[in-house]
């Protein structure tokens, strides 16, 4: 006799299925006996069922099978789209493996083909036509308990420019980081692109393209839009941290100054850089033995990256009793132009405090000139590092500095090997984007990474823990001397500054101590403070493990 379904039950097998489609929720096949009775999930899934070990196994195994990284980064973000703690699992797990998949370098390649390879949404999305209802967008998202908010407009992503929508790869693999590095309940997280338009016009001739067909919104206009949905951030999810995350030099300068002081966020690129470019630097103090008020650096690219990170040292010079004209006396800029020195009529606000009084040179010869102990490029221009520039920083320097920040991988200043090559295998040697170990001269040198990755989960793992009611530079001179102290002898003897990837869950931890230690010392956390901070912060690390579904 045929048993007709009821109202009732094709109620409970939508919801069955909705289960199986959330990703939050969704074990799939690890599903027990139990659950799949209680939750109407017979029938739904093979019988057998599986352990998430055995379907980490099974992932891994396909993962491994991809032949490119764009399909690797597709996917893991497929993954992510249907299992979330697997995904997790997986990264975590296999963390220098997948950490240069899911953010830089290909997090790159995956932004220029965003709108190919899209697949599922993830994230919000607010445009230039929502001016006036932002906050009616914010509230059809799902999650109420959103702690942390990356957003981007697209302008800048990575060195790559202006990408428009397809920048909303970067937060979602931002918030990845969060997650995977520091322990960030990825169900308290947000990915936004606000999409003002671009300025790209190949983007906007594509057919496939995925957001506003328009030029960029500009001038007043686009900074209502910021304020509008800054303040709409602070009705919907109060206590959220926003991190500002590639937008132009200019506009990062303005939302930095605009927010910094009045809502809970910092901007990465600025701050962020910033910190884990001082960590580095303070580690290669202790290969060199020049500590660092006794350094000259010479920057090359004066954006809002290489500013941001000489902002910070001053601060921190000035915080070992150095004083701030002698601090910014020691930090040099070369841009598109060449030295950055006073009187030069094209000279942007967020340069003037490096101006310093000189004749214009060239980059090799301010090099012979001020001979500086460190050379840090953030320039977004391939090969800027060359021989000839590699070797003068050898001829003034037993142990050159050298860090070649931009990313992807193909607009580095220059390769691991070039900067050990080029210096004799002297050069203590730092990138945005990995490189592989280099073999030199029967040396095995291995290059240290400086990844933000380093830094803003930590920091933010703390403000969610102290739930601090702003992000201050002090936070960030913790956060650097934190992962300089993280750096262990063993891995200082193989040129390395850096922690390996393997240990950033635990570095982040001891980052996230050291911020909160500031937040309640200077007042900025809103709990009280505990007998032990470090099990504050463990409390809240989120773990990938399946747990019994109801």
């Amino acid at each position: 006799m045929t048993q007709h379904l009821t109202n009732g039950d094709h109620d409970q097998d939508k919801a069955s299925m909705g289960l199986l489609r959330d990703p939050a929720r969704n074990k799939s096949t690890a599903f027990t006996a139990e659950e799949r009775d209680a939750l109407g999930l017979r029938g739904l899934l093979p019988p057998r069922i599986s352990s998430q070990d055995d379907q980490a196994e099974r992932a891994l195994g396909n993962y491994r099978k991809e032949t490119t990284d764009l399909g690797r980064y597709v996917f893991l973000r497929e993954l992510q789209d249907r299992n979330e703690r697997l995904f997790y699992r997986l990264v975590i797990e296999n963390i220098d493996e997948m950490m240069p998949i899911i953010y830089t370098p290909t997090v790159g390649l995956a932004s220029s083909e965003f709108a190919r390879i899209f697949r599922r949404p993830r994230g919000l999305y607010v445009t230039s036509e929502d001016r006036g209802r932002v906050a009616d967008v914010l509230g059809n998202w799902p999650e109420p308990e959103v702690q942390v908010i990356v957003v981007t407009d697209g302008e800048r992503i990575l060195g790559l420019g202006d990408l428009g929508a397809n920048g909303m790869s970067i937060p979602i693999g931002k918030l990845a980081l969060y997650t995977a590095c520091a322990g960030l309940n990825p169900n308290q997280t947000l990915p936004v692109m606000l999409d003002v338009g671009t300025n790209n016009n190949e983007l906007r001739e594509d057919p496939l393209y995925l957001g506003l067909n328009q030029t960029r919104l500009r001038g007043t206009d686009y900074f209502e839009l910021v304020e509008e949905f800054v303040e709409a951030v602070q009705v919907a999810f109060p206590r959220a941290l926003i991190q500002f995350e590639d937008f132009a030099t200019e506009n990062a300068f303005a939302h930095l100054n605009a927010y910094r002081d009045r809502v809970l966020s910092f901007n990465d690129d600025i701050q962020g850089t910033a910190a884990v470019t001082l960590g580095g630097l303070v580690a290669a103090s202790r290969i060199t033995g020049q500590p660092l008020s006794q350094q000259t650096i010479l920057f090359v690219g004066a954006g809002s990256a290489a500013t941001g990170i000489a902002d910070l040292i001053v601060k921190q010079l000035a915080a070992s009793g150095v004083p701030e004209m002698e601090a910014r006396r020691s930090l040099w800029f070369v841009d598109s132009t060449g030295l950055v020195v006073a009187g030069r009529a094209d000279l942007a606000q967020h340069k003037l405090g490096y101006a310093h009084e000189h004749p214009p040179m060239d980059l090799i010869s301010a090099i012979n000139e001020l001979r500086p102990s460190a050379l840090i490029g953030a320039t977004g221009a391939a090969g800027t590092f060359t021989q000839d520039v590699l070797r003068s920083m050898a001829d003034i320097n037993q142990r050159p500095i050298v860090f070649a920040l931009s990313n992807p991988t193909a607009n580095a200043e220059c390769s691991a090997e070039e900067a050990y090559r080029w210096t004799d295998g002297r050069a203590i040697f730092a990138s945005g984007s990995p490189f592989d170990p280099v073999e030199y001269d029967g040396d095995t040198f291995v290059p240290g990474q400086s990844n933000n990755a380093y830094i803003f989960p930590g920091v933010g793992l703390a403000v969610v823990a102290t739930a601090a009611t702003r992000v201050t530079d002090k936070m960030f001179l913790a956060a650097a001397k934190a992962l300089a102290n993280a750096v262990r002898s063993e891995t200082l003897s193989v040129g390395s500054i850096y922690p390996p990837l393997k240990e950033i869950r635990e570095v982040s931890v001891e980052i996230a101590c050291a911020v909160a230690e500031v937040a309640f010392q200077d007042g900025t956390a809103a709990v009280s403070e505990p007998d032990n901070i470090e099990e504050l912060i463990r409390s809240r690390v989120w773990e990938p493990t399946y747990e019994a579904s109801e």
